[in-house]
């Protein structure tokens, strides 16, 4: 099964959870879903990869980490990042997200020590190798918890011990970092700057708007996305207004050509031109193919 990542614009991403009353998202998901490449966003919530085939990279907060079978990664609270394959290559994933205040309903303590270990101030991830003891148990948890929630759940008691047992591992395992005045200022410039596209992405717009809504100059900005989102802000923009248009595409009867303009494309020629190298594929294939209306 999956599930269209809906990202707001501040970048956080809106979870869909298994189940309403229960703050857990698990499913087993495919990269071609998210056109090889999804969309860069942040939640508060715990995010948990498993690779079951195929390999990715993963992007987070600046860095890049490139993920194969039988491992899988540890996403901390508030982080930007998105797995992509560069060679448009599938990966088969399983992803575990969960919010731990709503999850772990407990009182002040418990919440202290939360905030404590799933903070900005500690490890943005941990990689999760099934050659390490104690990263191979978390890895396993992650695969039940996914198999678990698939089921009718009788007894929540079972997925709640399998959650608390896959975040009190990683919990024992994060670490306070430095992070400088500097650096939370660049990931509030980075915000600005996305949010501004997200906001005005059907318009006219240029990398030197981008820069302004950061208040900063044009070769700040290109420097800044590509260490911080690793993309320039003219594809950054490109691939946005193209996920919007694969949205449109598939849930609605509008002509190709209003898509073209409500997605900030100049032309229906550019648009067909841009979507043709990026996805492989015309958007009118696209859209025979993956209607859902």
């Amino acid at each position: 099964m999956y599930t269209e990542l809906q990202v707001f614009s501040d970048l956080s991403e809106k979870v869909h959870y298994n189940h309403a009353e229960f703050p857990l998202y698990a499913h087993k998901d495919k990269l071609s879903f998210y056109k090889y490449c999804a969309a860069c966003h942040w939640h508060p919530d715990l995010e948990f990869i498993y690779i079951v085939s195929g390999e990715m990279d993963y992007f987070v907060n600046g860095k890049i980490i490139h993920l194969t079978p039988r491992n899988g990664i540890f996403v901390n609270s508030k982080r930007l990042h998105y797995g992509f394959s560069s060679e448009q290559r599938e990966c088969i994933f399983i992803a575990v997200v969960i919010e731990p205040y709503s999850f772990f309903e407990s009182g002040k303590y418990m919440k202290i020590f939360l905030e404590s270990k799933f903070s900005i101030y500690t490890n943005d991830f941990i990689l999760l190798n099934s050659k390490n003891n104690w990263q191979e148990k978390a890895l396993k948890l992650i695969q039940e918890t996914y198999k678990t929630m698939q089921e009718k759940i009788d007894n929540p008691l079972l997925i709640q011990a399998k959650i608390t047992m896959l975040c009190s591992i990683i919990s024992e395992q994060l670490r306070k970092e430095e992070h400088s005045k500097e650096d939370l200022q660049t990931r509030m410039i980075i915000w600005k700057m996305t949010h501004f596209i997200h906001k005005n992405y059907y318009k006219r717009i240029d990398a030197a708007d981008i820069a302004e809504a950061g208040a900063v100059c044009r070769s700040r900005c290109f420097q800044l996305f590509k260490k911080q989102i690793g993309q320039s802000p003219n594809i950054y923009l490109m691939r946005y207004r193209l996920a919007k248009s694969c949205r449109l595409l598939v849930t609605t009867n509008i002509t190709i050509s209003e898509i073209s303009e409500l997605c900030g494309f100049q032309t229906l020629s550019y648009f067909s031109y841009v979507f043709r190298k990026e996805l492989k594929q015309t958007p009118k294939s696209y859209r025979k193919i993956n209607k859902i209306i």
